[in-house]
C-alpha cells in the first residue's frame, strides 16, 4: 500500500494537522536555501509534539557529515534524506556517524537518471524532477525500469494523486510539500484531500 510523506514542516499548527490526519512520514528541511528551512532545535521541539508512530525525516543537501549527525541527534529524527550531490562514498561515511535509515533523492530528467535509482547504496530512494523544491512534476513514464521501492516526489497535489498512482511500478510512498499549502503553510483541507485520496486508492487495490 502506498504511504504518504508530508515534507517541509515548520509550524506548530502544522504538527496539529499531522497529528489529526496521521501521514506515515513527516519531513523537516535543514537545507538553508529552502524556504522550508528549520533550525534543529525548533524541529526537535515540534517533533516532541508529534503523534507517536509518525516517522520523522531530516532533509539535507550537501551538508557535512558532522552537521548531519549533530542535527539528527538534536532534533531526534528517524531517517536522513539526502537531496544534494551526495555520493556512495558519502553515504558509506555517513553510516559511521548515524544509525538510522538513509534515503537518497535521484533527480529524473531522462531514462538513464531513473536507472541510477537501482544502484544507490541508500536504504531508500526518492525520485524527483529537476530543481529541488520546484514543485514541478516530471515524466513519470521514465520510471518503468525501476525495480525497487521508491518515494515519488515533485509537483504532487490532491488533484493529480490518481495519475501518480497509475505509475508502474507503483510508488512505495508519495512525497508532497508545497502541493498541500496555502500561503506557504500546510492547509488542513489540502492535506486531508491528499491523504484520503491515497488511502481510498489503497483500499481499491486490496
Amino acid at each position: 500500500m502506498t504511504k504518504v510523506k508530508i515534507c517541509g514542516i515548520t509550524h506548530e499548527v502544522e504538527i496539529g494537522i499531522m497529528n489529526e490526519l496521521v501521514p506515515d512520514f513527516v519531513g523537516f528541511v535543514f537545507a538553508t536555501k529552502s524556504r522550508h528551512f528549520i533550525a534543529p532545535e525548533h524541529a526537535g521541539l515540534l517533533r516532541s509534539k508529534l503523534r507517536k508512530g509518525i516517522k520523522t525525516v531530516g532533509v539535507f543537501a550537501n551538508a557535512s557529515l558532522r552537521n548531519v549527525a549533530i542535527t539528527m541527534e538534536t532534533a531526534g529524527l528517524d531517517m536522513v534524506q539526502l537531496h544534494g550531490d551526495e555520493t556512495a562514498e558519502y553515504i558509506a561515511a555517513l553510516r559511521e556517524y548515524i544509525r538510522c535509515p538513509i534515503m537518497k533523492v535521484v533527480k529524473v530528467a531522462k531514462p538513464i537518471d531513473a536507472d541510477k535509482a537501482m544502484y544507490t547504496t541508500a536504504d531508500y530512494v526518492m525520485l524527483d524532477g529537476g530543481i529541488a523544491g520546484s514543485g514541478k512534476s516530471f515524466d513519470w513514464s521514465l520510471l518503468g525500469n525501476v525495480r525497487r521501492n521508491f518515494f515519488l516526489s515533485g509537483g504532487l497535489t490532491p488533484e493529480n494523486i490518481h495519475d501518480a498512482l497509475q505509475v508502474n511500478p507503483k510508488p512505495f510512498a508519495l512525497n508532497v510539500s508545497s502541493g498541500v499549502e496555502s500561503n506557504k503553510v500546510k492547509d488542513y483541507r489540502k492535506v486531508m484531500k491528499f491523504i484520503l485520496a491515497v488511502r481510498e486508492a489503497n483500499q481499491g487495490r486490496k
